[in-house]
């Protein structure tokens, strides 16, 4: 009684609208959405069909008890002036005159009831669920009132209905949000509003949407399940399989794209670019790309190839005809391709292989012997590159592959090494010797014992211009001559009986 009296204070006072067409009831209990008719007479009372909320999802509404009263007052300004917005609208849209329907939209949270005088003939004829409701009940009565409870959002809902007297929705929802237009298209179709519900889609058809707006049209339609209405507007998120270029092909010709670009920060941008593609597909397994193991190692065949190409190009040439400059260019150019597809095989744990083609690469190596550090440290880098993977366990290839990686490469790596870290910031100097220590102390003991004792003499002479590997020269050590495993000679016996259980 007390939230009665205040209440009618307010409208005393201005501050509440005591328009009949809308008015505001104490908060009730909730109860199922469903629409109720009943005559001008009260002839009739009964309930003709249940109606889904609006909404997807439900909005928290606030509690009335909680709030000031100036909260109260603003929200009710604010509710009352976008009401009045919709009415305004409706009349300038009604050409047919008073309305033989009395409508009430009553809010989910039961407190809030707007009513509005609507035409029969309009709801018979653009609604399908208003056709099914009304037509042929009570034919005698001048005026019946429609009932439509538990809405989430009664003005989304209203509006929609105003929706109906519009000559041209295209237009009308020209200017609304894509969250504006889905909160339309599903009241549309939950009255069977075809003229509201095509509208809809063909505006979500046509305007942008940001990623957040996007996951939410392909969720309403797919709740909404419009089939083929909704096959246009998910085109542009999804293609059929008969219709759709294979990943595959479409990420070949994006690398070899990258790989043969002539600007080089343009080409440093979308290899970031395609990289973060290849990790996000890496991490979620449920939607893997089909990027096929050969397409990429068809890739590493190019590279190796160029290489072998310029290397043989550098050494057959007279050094004083040769522009340093450009010869750099290229090597680097193909060495850094090369870097590149070998991180994507790692990332995609399809690695193992080409690390026994690396470690078979003889001729490359004899040319990158003939040709100064300063063109060739380039190359080294992709065996750094597989020893940092080895040496975190990315890489699982047998002992003879991993000793013959190392035997092949391992002095091309220690002569370009010093060149190798001081000229490119972006080689860790400590992250490629731990990778090569843990790389070395994987193989049997005497190979560990041949490639240490060599680079012992090496560091030597060499000092800081070799790889510092000492921790793995410790750890070969105490392997060697302090713990000394040695395999005992089992001298237990397992014996087994077997014995027969007459039955």
């Amino acid at each position: 009684m007390a939230s009665e009296r205040q209440v009618s204070r307010m409208i005393k006072q201005g501050f509440l609208s005591s328009d009949p067409t809308l008015s505001f009831n104490l908060p009730s209990s909730t109860t199922p959405p469903q629409m109720k008719m009943v005559s001008n007479n009260g002839r009739s009372n009964r309930s003709l069909n249940n109606l889904s909320p609006p909404y997807t999802t439900t909005p928290a509404y606030p509690d009335h008890q909680n709030q000031t009263l100036f909260q109260m007052m603003s929200e009710e300004q604010n509710q009352q002036s976008k009401i009045s917005k919709i009415m305004k609208e409706f009349e300038d849209l009604n050409c047919y005159g008073r309305g033989d329907v009395r409508l009430t939209v009553i809010g989910k949270d039961g407190h809030t009831r707007i009513s509005m005088d609507v035409h029969k003939r309009v709801l018979l004829e653009k609604s399908g669920f208003f056709r099914d409701t009304l037509r042929g009940r009570e034919q005698g009565v001048v005026m019946q009132s429609v009932e439509i409870s538990d809405c989430d959002d009664v003005e989304v809902y209203l509006e929609t209905l105003v929706l109906m007297y519009s000559h041209d929705l295209k237009r009308r929802l020209m200017d609304e949000d894509v969250s504006r237009v889905l909160a339309f298209l599903k009241v549309s179709a939950d009255i069977m509003f075809e003229t509201g519900i095509e509208s809809c889609l063909e505006c979500l058809e046509a305007i942008p949407w940001s990623e957040d707006e996007e996951e939410k049209v392909v969720t309403q339609l797919s709740q909404l399940q419009l089939c083929d209405l909704a096959s246009e507007v998910l085109q542009r998120v999804s293609s059929e399989p008969s219709t759709s270029t294979r990943a595959d092909d479409i990420f070949l010709r994006l690398l070899s794209g990258v790989m043969q670009a002539k600007d080089d920060k343009a080409r440093r941008e979308m290899r970031t670019l395609i990289s973060r593609f290849f990790r996000e597909n890496s991490s979620d397994h449920s939607n893997r790309l089909d990027v096929s193991k050969d397409s990429l190692y068809s890739l590493c065949h190019r590279c190796l190839s160029s290489l072998i190409l310029c290397l043989s190009e550098v050494t057959g040439i007279d050094d004083c005809r040769v522009d340093r400059g450009v010869l750099m260019a290229q090597v680097a150019r193909e060495a850094e391709n090369m870097r590149w597809i070998v991180d994507i095989l790692i990332d995609r744990k399809l690695g193992d292989e080409f690390v026994k083609l690396w470690a078979d690469q003889k001729e490359l190596a004899l040319l990158h012997s003939r040709i100064p550090t300063m063109y060739r440290h380039e190359i080294s880098k992709i065996t750094a590159q597989l020893c940092i993977a080895i040496g975190r366990g990315h890489l699982l290839v047998p002992k003879d592959c991993r000793f013959s990686l190392l035997s092949t490469w391992l002095e091309a790596l220690y002569e370009d090494f010093a060149w190798m870290t001081r000229s490119c910031r972006s080689v860790d100097k400590k992250l490629v010797e731990d990778g090569l220590s843990q790389t070395i102390l994987t193989l049997p003991l005497l190979q560990q014992q041949t490639i240490l004792l060599t680079w012992f003499d090496r560091f030597l002479s060499k000092g800081d211009d070799c790889p510092d590997i000492q921790k793995a020269f410790e750890v070969w050590w105490r392997r060697a001559f302090i713990r000394q495993y040695a395999a005992e000679q089992d001298n237990s016996h397992l014996q087994i009986t077997v014995c027969d259980h007459p039955d």
